[in-house]
């Protein structure tokens, strides 16, 4: 099965969130990866839905999400050129002698070192899935204290909205 980034447009409402997460429940259809938050338009919210299914189940997500009262559109970015960035933070352990490497490694990546004590170190970093996921397994032979992701947001590389 392959893996969807859908964009839905919604109304800044009380319980939207709610009605398309239960969507998703209610019809046993996975949530890999859900961003939220304002447009340009303080009175929408851009949701950016990360999931998983052959298409037959995704055309079927596309209607059903299509069908809710907030929603005012719905894309699937998956197929389309599109501009993806997902954001982590990572707490790794660290000596006097692997500091410099992982360093090194984070600056490679194109990270940055936002907070430093003497048996770990704090990590920001941002990019494609691909990238946080290369840099992950890097870290791991380190060993990863903590790890906190926003998941996927997303929008079409092309001017003007995908239909």
């Amino acid at each position: 099965m392959e893996q969807h980034t859908i964009s839905v447009l919604v109304e800044n409402r009380f319980g939207a969130l709610a009605r398309i997460a239960g969507l998703f429940s209610g019809r046993g259809y996975n949530i890999e990866s859900l961003s939220v938050n304002t447009t340009e338009d303080p009175n929408r919210s851009r949701m950016t839905i990360v999931t998983s299914g052959d298409d037959a189940i995704i055309e079927q997500i596309d209607k059903q999400l299509s069908k809710l009262v907030d929603v005012r559109k719905v894309s699937d970015l998956t197929g389309h050129a599109f501009i993806e960035r997902e954001l982590i933070l990572l707490k790794v352990k660290t000596t006097s002698r692997t500091r410099p490497e992982i360093i090194q490694i984070t600056e490679i990546f194109g990270g940055k070192i936002v907070g430093v004590h003497p048996h770990e170190l704090s990590i920001e970093l941002s990019g494609r899935a691909g990238k946080i996921e290369d840099f992950i397994a890097l870290m791991r032979s380190f060993g990863i204290i903590e790890v906190a992701r926003t998941g996927r947001v997303a929008i079409p590389r092309q001017p003007g909205p995908i239909s």
